[in-house]
């Protein structure tokens, strides 16, 4: 204590009632902290690489069913719960959690993952994620031990074997997107959920900053065709401008041959 200063003095309550919760409330309560504990650790765990849709749905979908619990009560003895668990005062944690869970789950776009039911993947993700997982062990396998930060030119095998690979899951990937555009199986329509677009994002850049693999010719004989003819277009469309310009010219002068032709026999005819 610094000199100069009053002690304080402790001031003796009386013994206070304080408001408790009921025991299913308490019940409800308790099991919606555990819940939100072990949704928060799944979705800090499956950060990197984004595991989320896959991992966590569980948990998430746990946590919705106890906060429908909580707010619309599952007998007669939680029925007070929502009252004094979700508005009983201003801050509302119980809620303030669920609705960034329930924002999270969302900006994720978890849904596009999953059944309409969200009992489980949908097909389409399973088989994605079966061939992001053959490209990986493709990759792996072709490196034949050779370090990340080699010569770009030591991973010639991988860009030649895992090529096939790596062509169908990037064509599934813009399949999906486009329909995803119309409505997906889950009837979502809104970008890929998040656990997609990151194995993707990881296997772009593997195959063409790690191992500098190229486009495959297949895919650009199309574009060059197009580029092509578009350039060519110009020249076409001058050439025949020049052309009809010139047929134009010819039509435009013989008449005036002829009229001069039939002046020549007008006059030999007059003098003869």
């Amino acid at each position: 204590m610094a000199a100069g200063l009053p002690e304080l003095e402790l001031l003796e309550l009386p013994e206070l009632e304080l408001p408790e919760l009921e025991p299913e409330c308490r019940r409800l309560l308790a099991a919606f902290a555990e819940g939100s504990a072990a949704l928060s650790g799944c979705l800090a765990r499956r950060a990197r690489p984004v595991r989320l849709c896959q991992a966590c749905r569980g948990h998430y979908s746990t946590l919705l069913g106890l906060y429908r619990d909580i707010a619309l009560g599952n007998s007669s003895e939680s029925h007070n719960c929502a009252k004094s668990i979700l508005t009983s005062d201003r801050l509302q944690i119980v809620v303030t959690l669920s609705e960034f869970f329930n924002e999270t789950w969302e900006a994720a776009n978890c849904a596009n993952c999953l059944k309409n039911n969200s009992e489980g993947l949908s097909n389409s993700t399973v088989e994605f994620l079966n061939l992001f997982n053959k490209s990986l062990t493709c990759f792996e396998h072709n490196l034949q031990g050779q370090a990340i930060d080699e010569s770009p030119n030591n991973y010639t095998e991988v860009c030649k074997n895992c090529n096939g690979t790596y062509k169908m899951l990037n064509d599934l990937y813009n399949n999906l997107q486009k329909l995803n555009r119309h409505g997906s199986e889950s009837g979502h329509s809104a970008h890929l959920c998040i656990d997609v677009e990151d194995a993707m994002n990881i296997t772009r850049k593997l195959w063409s900053r790690t191992f500098n693999c190229s486009v495959p010719c297949s895919d650009t004989v199309p574009v060059i065709a197009v580029s092509s003819f578009i350039l060519f277009l110009p020249v076409v469309f001058y050439l025949s401008s020049f052309l009809h310009s010139k047929q134009k010219k010819r039509i435009l002068i013989l008449p005036k041959r002829i009229q001069s032709n039939a002046s020549l026999v007008n006059i030999q005819e007059k003098y003869s």
